[in-house]
């Protein structure tokens, strides 16, 4: 009697994997995804018609999803920032009509450790593509800016941007060059002012 207790005292305290009360088809994933798929359209569509209106600039469309043009093309120098070395650049952000969301002036200046730091997507590849003293506009669907969310200031959910850039300079991450083997050194925040 004693033996048959403690076999069901055992075999009660082992828990036993519940099984999910409903199980859904996957239809929110697949509405979501079409639902993206839609804005994305008609934010190209709408880039688009900024383009082919555009008789001026000469756009270049990446291989991220992005478009820009050149206002001042370094046609010198070859050498472009790569990850980790410090990019001192200025930028301005305007709605894709023009109206200046973040101006230049109170946004500058700005330091960024190249793939270390957190900026916004679009800007983090686009920095990697310039060289030194350009000036390139680019044209960013809102999941190449700050997406679904906004910036939580001046940026709304699902806003597509024009953010022209200036890279001013870039150097070698100093720190880690002169950093010592087992040794750490530590990371300046990047100027975020917005």
């Amino acid at each position: 009697m004693t033996v048959a207790i403690g076999i069901l005292a055992t075999g009660c305290s082992q828990q036993q994997a519940r099984k999910p009360i409903t199980h859904t088809g996957g239809s929110f994933m697949k509405e979501s995804v079409m639902r993206n798929k839609k804005l994305i359209a008609g934010e190209e569509a709408v880039i688009d018609s900024i383009i082919k209106s555009d008789t001026i600039n000469k756009y270049t469309a990446s291989k991220k999803g992005y478009w820009y043009y050149y206002v001042t093309q370094n046609t010198k120098d070859t050498l472009h920032p790569k990850k980790g070395d410090i990019a001192y650049f200025d930028y301005e952000v305007n709605d894709l009509k023009g109206n200046v969301i973040y101006s230049d002036v109170e946004l500058r200046p700005q330091v960024y450790r190249v793939d270390k730091q957190n900026i916004m997507m679009g800007m983090r590849d686009a920095i990697k593509l310039m060289k030194k003293n350009e000036k390139v506009t680019f044209l960013f669907p809102s999941h190449m800016g700050y997406g679904y969310h906004g910036d939580n200031k001046r940026i709304g959910p699902n806003t597509p941007l024009i953010c022209t850039i200036t890279l001013n300079d870039f150097k070698p991450d100093t720190e880690k060059a002169a950093a010592k083997p087992g040794t750490q050194t530590q990371v300046k925040p990047v100027l975020d002012k917005q």
